[in-house]
């Protein structure tokens, strides 16, 4: 393939955005004039993007980031036939130049509007050469006002380079603003928001692409900060959860193979100069189906962790996982689940999963489950793909089949949950020859039946604050909860948990509740509250800030 030049290169920008225009014209048919009763999975629609990167916005909608999604020659591309329903493999032929040019840009990103069904397209700041900042594989993690940092990303291939660029995405406006780079560049570096509202930030492939950036950094308004003092080897995408005691854990889940650190959780000291504590949480790797005993801590890549609702147990569960990262690498169906409250944690095993898989995703729901989708029994063999959907029930410890998905998505695909109780899922780019452009949503079975309402709620409220839920069903509402908005890439979700809400006392048509005062436990944000009633059935969410 020839490079194109600049002038080429525009011309074949303003018409490749005319064609992803198009395609956002249509409207998603998974949630538009759907019937009520229709559950599981929604025939596909097609996204102008791979979704490698997606993020649930407090406006309803979701940001997709692919930048430029591992290929240098595919940096987007557009279904050879949009009107095809036909289940196969991946749409688009990476080698036909007519469906998947080489493309010089990487301002690859997109705003959906599940509720019209739409697609927009932000633009991507400004590199210092003046080609947009390209924002595959950043970290990511929401602000207490409700905006996405973004962080790191991708500065060349061969070898693969991070870059120091941090960004910042208003949900209001749909823009981008560029704000204080990093201080090592980052290349699949991990995000945690704190209870302070600040981000802490560790590991990713530094910018000589020579190793990873073992120092971590807190970004604050005052821009980032490094810890003076190094880590431990932890791998990228290191998939860590905030405690309700201000400490950080790693699930012992990350991206591509991991043959040094075990699960431990991390304390940080209040001076950037003094080391961060590490403490090993023991018993992921007794596992009686080790897939590798010569590295027995090389079992769980592209595995999936979730703080287990509520978070109040302060329990994370890791699902699945592999030992190599594409074909032939073999993968587990085990499932471990860490008691973080206990003064010694330690992995204890739970009832596995019907199939092995890797590539995995886990959304909590809102009737305090857990639902398992997308992945590969073998690495990113997309024939073995179209696996069941689980749901794990966390008050009974067992785990229901669901139907199969019918597109698959494996190695950069997503799912999260909507605010309607829906999941949305999307993106593959399987062995890094195609992108899988196709989207799937799955309604659970709480969407057919009656759901409670919620009618009013504060746009606002306080750590320790009682405040009021109106709604006509109050005396048959079991549960009120705020669920944090994802934000995920590569089988990671630091974003999501589920607080419970405690209910103080039901009237007719209301109810008084309290929040919790913990703010590591609901780090400050907005968040989605839902009322579930007394049969499990949850309500549409609504937007709530914690402040």
């Amino acid at each position: 393939m020839k490079p194109m030049s600049a002038i080429q290169r525009k011309e074949f920008s303003e018409n490749l955005n005319l064609k992803i225009d198009q395609v956002g014209q249509a409207k998603s048919p998974a949630l538009i004039n759907q019937s009520i009763s229709k559950t599981g999975w929604q025939e596909p629609f097609l996204s102008p993007l791979v979704t490698v990167h997606a993020a649930l916005l407090r406006t309803d909608k979701v940001l997709f980031i692919a930048g430029s999604a591992t290929d240098l020659r595919i940096f987007e591309q557009t279904c050879p036939n949009p009107n095809t329903r036909e289940i196969n493999s991946c749409p688009a032929d990476p080698n036909d130049t007519t469906v998947c040019p080489p493309w010089g840009l990487t301002d690859s990103c997109t705003v959906w509007d599940p509720n019209q069904g739409t697609f927009s397209r932000p633009a991507v700041p400004l590199d210092n050469t003046g080609k947009p900042i390209d924002i595959f594989c950043v970290g990511h993690s929401f602000l207490p006002d409700g905006r996405l940092l973004a962080g790191g990303g991708t500065s060349g291939y061969a070898p693969d380079r991070g870059t120091t660029s941090t960004l910042v995405f208003d949900p209001i406006d749909q823009k981008w603003i560029k704000v204080a780079s990093m201080n090592s560049g980052r290349w699949y570096p991990t995000f945690v928001t704190l209870g302070s509202g600040r981000v802490f930030n560790m590991t990713g492939i530094n910018n000589q692409g020579n190793d990873v950036a073992f120092n971590p950094e807190i970004f604050s308004r005052s821009g980032w900060t490094s810890f003076s003092k190094a880590t431990s080897k932890f791998p990228t995408y290191a998939q860590l959860f905030l405690l309700s005691n201000g400490k950080i854990f790693y699930s012992g889940a990350s991206f591509n193979e991991n043959d040094i650190i075990t699960p431990r959780i991390l304390t940080l000291p209040k001076d950037f100069s003094r080391p961060i504590k590490e403490v090993e949480v023991r018993g992921l790797y007794e596992d009686p189906k080790n897939l590798d005993p010569e590295n027995p801590k090389d079992q769980r890549n592209h595995a999936t962790s979730v703080l287990l609702p509520p978070a109040q147990d302060q329990r994370v569960m890791i699902i699945g996982g592999g030992s190599k990262f594409t074909i032939g690498g073999k993968t587990t169906e085990t499932v471990y689940i860490a008691d973080l409250k206990k003064p010694n944690p330690t992995y204890r095993q739970a009832p596995s999963l019907s199939s092995s898989r890797m590539h995995v995703n886990a959304v909590i729901l809102p009737d305090r489950t857990v639902f398992v989708c997308n992945g590969s029994v073998i690495g990113e063999d997309t024939n073995l793909a179209l696996l069941p959907s689980e749901i794990y029930n966390p008050a009974t410890n067992t785990w229901t089949v669901v139907e199969a998905q019918g597109v698959p998505h494996v190695y950069h695909s997503i799912a999260l949950l909507l605010p309607d109780g829906s999941v949305v899922t999307g993106g593959g780019t399987p062995t890094g020859a195609c992108n899988e452009l196709r989207m799937q949503v799955y309604r659970p079975s709480y969407m057919s039946q009656p759901r409670p309402v919620i009618q009013s709620i504060p746009g606002k409220i306080g750590y320790g604050a009682k405040f009021t839920v109106q709604t006509p069903q109050a005396q048959n509402i079991k549960w009120v909860n705020l669920i944090r908005p994802s934000a995920t890439t590569h089988s990671c979700d630091t974003e999501q948990r589920l607080v419970d809400v405690r209910i103080t006392s039901i009237n007719t048509s209301s109810l008084d509740v309290k929040v919790t005062r913990n703010r590591n436990l609901a780090p400050p944000g907005w968040y989605m509250l839902f009322i579930t009633d007394r049969n499990n059935i949850p309500s549409v969410a609504s937007w709530i800030q914690l402040t």
